[in-house]
């Protein structure tokens, strides 16, 4: 070998070096861009109905009374114990036939005390099953005790009427003077079981959600009173309009709520 193959050997070998070495910093492996994040809704409100006993005064207020209720309903609604409670976890609502012949029952509001505008609602609940029972989780308008219904509005999450194998969601509101009602039904499979009933409350839109499946929405405009707080109804009604005829062996029954979850 001469004396210049013996310098330019290295110089070559360094010279490789280098390019591959700029080469990769030049080209760095391309990495992905992570996904945008998604806004995730909080937790407003919940009642998880922990433990026995009763219901949280400072969550619920107890509506008494009988009359009708407007629907030619039997019950009267009391607070005592043996008709509202929390038991191992869950809120019972309990419809009974009194000796006398009469039936009780009871009806809870978070009027003036829960209420909120927009959102996501949860609400875990399993329904009574005997004929004559009307069970329902809804919502009145804040303003109800000052303009009235239906100039309140009235969303039902839930309602079951005579069909004991399904289960309804309505909105009522007033227009020009007369009730709007908008009211869709789907069936409810295993009627004995928990099932998970959703409301999805936006500006301008309305949806109900059956264990995760949308099957009721309700487009609102600024004439209908579903832009402003609600508070929320749990209660168990028995015969009237929509409870139908109450079962001639009737001598009680439930309607057990896990929790109530708010999600804004």
């Amino acid at each position: 070998m001469n004396k210049y193959n013996k310098y330019l050997l290295p110089f070559f070998t360094l010279l490789l070096i280098t390019v591959f070495s700029c080469s990769s910093e030049e080209n760095p492996p391309v990495e992905p861009e992570p996904e945008p994040e998604t806004e995730e809704e909080s937790l407003l409100w919940s009642d998880e109905f922990d433990g026995n006993g009763p219901i949280n005064g400072n969550f619920w207020n107890y509506e008494l009374g009988g009359g009708g209720w407007g629907n030619q309903e039997v019950q009267i609604y009391t607070d005592n114990s043996r008709n509202v409670y929390k038991e191992d976890g869950i809120l019972k609502i309990k419809a009974i036939k009194e000796p006398n012949g009469t039936y009780t029952s009871a009806r809870i509001t978070t009027q003036d005390k829960i209420d909120f505008k927009y959102g996501r609602v949860d609400i875990r609940a399993k329904l009574p099953r005997v004929a004559g029972t009307w069970p329902a989780l809804w919502m009145l308008g804040d303003n109800f005790s000052t303009v009235g219904w239906p100039y309140c509005g009235e969303i039902d999450i839930m309602e079951q009427f005579t069909n004991k194998s399904s289960v309804d969601a309505t909105c009522h509101w007033n227009n020009d003077g007369n009730v709007a009602s908008y009211g869709l039904s789907v069936d409810l499979p295993n009627p004995a079981d928990f099932h998970v009933y959703t409301l999805l409350w936006e500006k301008g839109r309305i949806k109900v959600l059956l264990d995760d499946v949308q099957f009721y929405v309700i487009t609102t405009n600024d004439s209908m009173p579903f832009d402003a707080n609600f508070f929320f109804i749990f209660n168990v009604a028995m015969g009237g309009t929509n409870g139908g005829t109450i079962d001639s062996g009737f001598t009680s029954d439930v309607m057990e709520v896990d929790y109530v979850r708010v999600y804004q």
